[in-house]
Order: structure tokens, then C-alpha cells, then sequence
């Protein structure tokens, strides 16, 4: 089994960390780096229904897309939403890893995959210094209603 460390590495591969705003805050929040990954969950927000969700499946890793920590912070007590976030991860040796902008301006990225989902056509980025964002086309033309449903 692969070690988190290993896993990690192959993360920062697709979305290189150096990628990522300046103001953001992406990378392991959490765990050990020798420990082995045999499953993990994937989400948008590191929130408590999907610890519990990552629990539950015996999931050894989280990758979240929004960061649990987008500011410094002075507490991880478990009195706060946050960190009780953290001390139910540590509890069950679960580690948390965020990409958040630099999986946005990956290429392909979370902006492509979401393209992908909604069967829209990427015709290039919506801002073109970072590749950030997408610019996309239907394949043929419908109502906002039609899209939406």
C-alpha cells in the first residue's frame, strides 16, 4: 500500500501546490506521512458529515477541494466547529489534503471536470494568465430553463 507521503506527492503532481493564489491555503492539514492509504474520499468541504461519511467507509484520506483553514488560526479545540473537524481525523488516522486554486488552474482541472459533467465544450480559460475559470459552449443551443434541469 501506498504511504500518505507517496500519495500526496502524486496529488502536488496533478495540482501543484505552487499553483494556488497567493491568499489561499492548500496542502495536508492533517496526518501522518508514513501512514498507508488504502482509500480515499474525495469532497468539496471538509465538513463534519463527510469526516463522519469518511469514517464510515474506512477512508484513510480526505482530499477536499475548499479548506478547512483559509486564515491562521489560533485553535484547534474540539469546542469549534473546525476543530472538531481535526480531532475526529486524528482520532480515526484520518489524513485531510486540500486543493483548492491550484486544482482550478490545473489543465486539466476542477473547472474542466465540472465542464465535463455539465456536457459543456471548454473553448479556453477564463482568466488567461493563471488559467483560472473556464469559458465554455453548448453543443447546441437551449433555454436556461433546459440547461438548469
Amino acid at each position: 500500500m501506498p504511504r500518505l507521503s507517496e500519495v500526496i506527492a502524486a496529488l502536488d503532481a496533478l495540482w501543484p501546490p505552487e499553483r494556488a493564489e497567493s491568499w489561499d491555503a492548500v496542502g495536508t492539514v492533517c496526518g501522518d506521512p508514513d501512514a498507508e492509504v488504502t482509500r480515499v474520499l474525495f469532497a468539496v468541504d471538509p465538513v463534519e458529515e463527510i469526516a463522519d461519511e469518511a469514517i464510515a467507509l474506512g477512508a484513510d484520506l480526505i482530499v477536499t477541494h475548499h479548506p478547512l483553514y483559509l486564515r491562521g488560526t489560533t485553535t484547534v479545540a474540539a469546542g469549534h466547529f473546525k476543530g472538531r473537524v481535526v480531532h475526529r481525523l486524528i482520532k480515526h488516522d484520518i489524513a485531510l489534503h486540500v486543493a483548492h486554486t491550484n486544482a482550478d488552474t490545473a489543465d486539466p482541472g476542477v473547472s474542466d471536470a465540472l465542464a465535463g459533467a455539465l456536457d459543456l465544450r471548454v473553448t479556453g480559460p477564463l482568466v488567461a494568465e493563471n488559467n483560472l475559470g473556464r469559458i465554455c459552449e453548448l453543443d447546441h443551443p437551449e433555454t436556461l430553463a433546459e440547461f438548469a434541469a
